[in-house]
Formats: structure tokens, C-alpha cells, sequence
């Protein structure tokens, strides 16, 4: 199984830095660009990766216009979920959420732009 190879090899390069940066609490409050495995490490809440083979780093949120995923269970977005105010407008079926291929377009949802 791939998921838990690619786990452990994040673990493995994580470990130096844990132990390098304790004082921070490395584990949580990560800042932007820094390696993850969940979200909820990151002080944008929002751990991304760009394919199923990359490490994951902490990303800031999309912004009005930009990509975005729903917020899931998973931890780790291919697409950033939007900051906070605006939704984002995606099909949100089980075989999307599944997949992890339910993008949609951050917007206001007190705008005045209709999609």
C-alpha cells in the first residue's frame, strides 16, 4: 500500500526537525512553506501537496477566485480550503470527497458576481 510508504518516508524527514526546533513546539503553529501531515499543524490551516508523491507543506488559504477544496476529514488538500468568509462553490458528491477531486472557485457568498 502507497499511503502508509509515503507516511512513513514524511515521518522520517520530519523527525530531524522535530527534535531541531523543539523550543517552537514544531508540531503545531507551523508556519507557511513547512513540512506537514494534517492541517490542523499549520497556522493557516491548510496543509497542501501538489501530487500523491509529494511531501506536504503548509500553504497559505485560497483566496476570492482561486481554487479551492472543501474542507474534509483528510488533513491534507490538493487545493487549499478558502480564508475565512468566503465558500467554496464545488460539486460536493461522495465520489468527489472520495477521490479527493472536488475543486470549486472561492467566492463571497454575499457577492455580487453569480456563477
Amino acid at each position: 500500500n502507497m499511503v502508509p510508504a509515503c507516511l512513513l518516508l514524511a515521518l522520517m524527514l520530519l523527525a530531524p526537525a522535530l527534535s531541531a526546533r523543539q523550543e517552537r513546539g514544531l508540531i503545531f503553529n507551523l508556519e507557511i512553506g513547512e513540512l506537514c501531515l494534517q492541517s490542523a499543524q499549520c497556522k493557516s490551516g491548510c496543509c497542501h501537496r501538489v501530487s500523491g508523491l509529494s511531501l506536504a507543506r503548509c500553504a497559505p488559504k485560497a483566496a476570492e477566485f482561486q481554487e479551492c477544496s472543501p474542507k474534509s476529514i483528510y488533513g491534507v488538500y490538493y487545493k487549499c480550503p478558502c480564508e475565512s468568509g468566503l465558500t467554496c462553490d464545488a460539486d460536493k458528491t461522495i465520489v468527489g470527497s472520495i477521490t479527493n477531486s472536488d475543486f470549486g472557485v472561492c467566492k463571497d457568498p454575499r457577492g455580487f458576481y453569480k456563477w
